[in-house]
């Protein structure tokens, strides 16, 4: 595979590989001793599209990806698909761009490492979603050392949103230097090598078929992407536009044909690999732009075209047609009833009534819906790893606790808690099984010294895996306090209950210890039940047998302005499934931060490259986020349908808003664009497109 070194030798593909590294004790020495390091380049052709870098005669940017093919992938069924679409009513034929974003956390990139030469281990510090997993990568696959030798720390990393998930080049160099030179050594990302170097997200071109009778009924989906990578691939790129993106394809709707074709490419631009959402956010633009497409080419009103194909509450557990999800079976929705819900917030008949009146006058107000799903809690280690997509790793999480002497509760989680309130989740969940006071429970996390391995946080999973595997722990503390207590008490164990932090005997409630006195009697150790051990400590790991799948509906209402093409959010509502919800507020606030983020994707946002492959978008000045003014106040709701996967019932939610809200919004402004006859626009939606736009109409 292409993938980055430390430092690239002889040749690189994008600007913003390192090939030279100075070391000072001031940083402002440093970069005066930068400036006196000459390069000699020479110039080699470039391709910034994926699309011109498939066509032949283009530069080739490696000698082992001919036509610059990274791999090809598909699912589902080409045959069935075309025979399908041959047979439709309506076939509608469109190019669903997802353009280039750059994650741009509010904090950059960094790493310490220090060295010590007499027991041979480094302790390294940085930022990263997946600490246990950094390790591995780097002793394993980079110094070629026992993990043992290796201790990595993530403190307070900042804004994640998926590029803090890979093994970076700079990681590795500053231990390397370290080593080398045998003194501490840091490093801090400047926010222009952010916007270089860190890794980029989405960038697809997508061609789409989508075959429907005249009555609404969706008969087959087809879609071909192309999807961009980068100059080398980072650590899990080629698994986003493949199966985090074309197992998706299905969304809310029972499509009774499906086929996913996809060309993994190199280009002289930045890596591209998960950016919030990862995949999905892609597949459910295609599939709810398709939805709106088939709705307009028929004539047919947008929420009755949903209606009329949604996977319906009885079907469930429903596995896709054609295999598309390769054994896996969403697990439970009702996907009516979230929509229902935000019609009646919204109401919907009255909107049309104003927007009928607004066009009278000249003004255009538009309406866009997404009824999205997602698949959360990656992942079955054996549908993942090497007997399903083939990613050669398991995708369990691990929990630790300790009831100490005073009953105070030390959880230890392999999940990475960066701003999402995960330790606060945590604690909770310890907490209520343990009927113990949230502030007796101590979360730690992020150093792989004091925590067992875990694979981190992404994907949203730190809940519904991470979670999970810290409720079966508990479980086990409970068993065995259960048995400690019953042994103080003189009782048998089917005599006693655990309730409200004590054990007590049934029908007796004053007959009790409180999980004070059984967690004392237990670190003492001298009057305990024959066969058990000292202290409650318990550990446990889960591997979930299925992802989890939320779903919802969002609503955007936008207003556009003719003369400027100027796009206002007037109203965002989200009425979301996320099963049962442990903590309401952070559940909102993830809601709140991805809508914000897939916002800013439909109308804003855009990581764009000149043709000698220089990023033109490579500063706050020229890279367009979103201010807080820029964004109405969100409307939230939620409706519960609890998974079965797992035994919080929990489905995840730190991606819905970003995967929901993009084609919420174009689904809007293409509705407002209706009276001009615009039914696609690629995004961002810019004032000058729009006004473009409506101008070739000749409006």
């Amino acid at each position: 595979a292409n993938t980055p070194r430390v430092l690239e030798i002889d040749k690189v593909t994008f600007t913003g590989q390192g090939v030279a590294v100075v070391v000072a004790e001031d940083r402002n020495v440093a970069e005066d001793a930068c400036s006196k390091i000459n390069v000699e380049y020479e110039e080699l052709p470039v391709v910034v599209s994926a699309e011109d870098a498939i066509k032949p005669g283009a530069p080739q940017l490696h000698e082992n990806a001919p036509n610059n093919i990274c791999m090809e992938w598909e699912c589902g069924n080409q045959e069935g698909t075309d025979q399908a679409l041959s047979n439709s009513d309506v076939v509608v034929k469109e190019q669903l761009v997802n353009q280039r974003l750059i994650p741009n956390s509010m904090e950059p990139r960094g790493a310490i490492a220090e060295y010590k030469s007499a027991t041979e281990e480094f302790t390294v510090w940085i930022t990263s979603q997946a600490p246990h997993v950094h390790r591995l990568l780097a002793t394993a696959f980079v110094f070629g050392i026992p993990e043992t030798k290796m201790r990595v720390i993530a403190p307070h990393v900042g804004g994640g949103f998926g590029c803090k998930i890979f093994l970076y080049p700079e990681y590795c160099l500053v231990a390397a230097l370290a080593r080398k030179i045998e003194c501490p050594i840091k490093w801090m990302e400047t926010r222009s090598e952010n916007f270089q170097a860190t890794t980029h997200g989405r960038d697809h071109s997508t061609q789409i078929q989508v075959g429907a009778n005249n009555d609404g009924t969706i008969t087959s989906l087809k879609v071909n992407t192309v999807a961009n990578l980068g100059g080398t691939l980072s650590t899990i790129a080629p698994g986003i536009p493949t199966t985090l993106y074309g197992r998706l394809l299905s969304g809310t709707y029972k499509f009774p044909n499906i086929y996913c074709g996809v060309k993994g490419v190199y280009t002289n631009t930045g890596m591209v690999d998960a950016y919030r959402g990862a995949g999905r956010p892609e597949a459910t633009f295609v599939v709810e732009r398709a939805l709106d497409l088939v709705a307009k080419k028929l004539g047919m009103d947008v929420v009755d075209v949903r209606k009329k194909n949604f996977i319906q509450k009885d079907q469930f557990p429903y596995t896709p047609a054609d295999g598309i999800t390769k054994g896996l079976a969403y697990d439970s929705g009702d996907y009516e009833k979230p929509l229902n819900k935000a019609l009646e917030m919204f109401n919907y008949a009255q909107f049309r009534e104003e927007q009928k009146k607004a066009r009278s006058e000249d003004k255009y107000l538009g309406v866009g819906f997404s009824t999205y799903i997602e698949a959360c809690g990656v992942a079955p280690s054996a549908w993942i790893g090497a007997g399903g997509e083939g990613w050669g790793a398991g995708l369990w999480e691990s929990a630790n606790i300790r009831v100490h002497l005073t009953g105070k509760v030390v959880v230890t989680t392999g999940s990475s808690p960066h701003g999402q309130g995960t330790e606060t989740t945590m604690a909770q969940i310890a907490a209520d099984e343990l009927g113990l006071p949230f502030d007796d429970v101590d979360v730690q996390y992020n150093d792989t010294l004091g925590t067992p391995f875990g694979y981190g946080t992404y994907g949203s999973r730190s809940a519904a895996v991470g979670g999970t595997a810290l409720f079966n722990a508990v479980q086990k503390v409970k068993q065995k306090a259960l048995r400690i207590g019953a042994h103080m008490l003189e009782a048998s164990v089917d005599d006693v209950v655990y309730e409200d932090g004590k054990v007590s005997v049934k029908g007796s409630p004053d007959q009790a210890k409180t999980i004070q006195e059984i967690a004392g009697t237990a670190a003492l150790g001298y009057s305990l039940p024959e066969g058990d051990e000292p202290f409650l400590d318990e550990t446990a790991y889960f591997d979930p047998p299925n992802t989890t799948w939320p779903f919802g509906t969002h609503i955007c209402v936008v207003e556009v302005e003719k003369e400027t093409g100027s796009v206002k959010v007037k109203r965002y509502l989200a009425v979301d499934d996320v099963g049962n919800v442990i903590n309401p507020m952070i559940v909102d606030g993830q809601i709140h931060g991805g809508i914000a983020q897939g916002v800013a994707q439909a109308l804003w946002e855009s990581g764009e490259y000149n043709e000698s492959g220089q990023l033109v978008s490579g500063s706050l000045m020229d890279y367009a986020i979103p201010r807080t003014d820029c964004l109405p106040n969100f409307e939230l709701d939620r409706t519960v349908t609890p998974s079965p996967t797992n035994p919080l019932g929990v489905k995840g939610v730190g991606e819905t808003g970003t995967i929901a809200s993009t084609p919420a919004v174009v689904n809007a402004v293409m509705d407002a664009l209706a009276p001009f006859g615009v039914t696609n626009l690629n995004m961002p939606l810019t004032s000058q497109k729009i006004w473009n736009a409506i101008q070739k109409k000749g409006a």
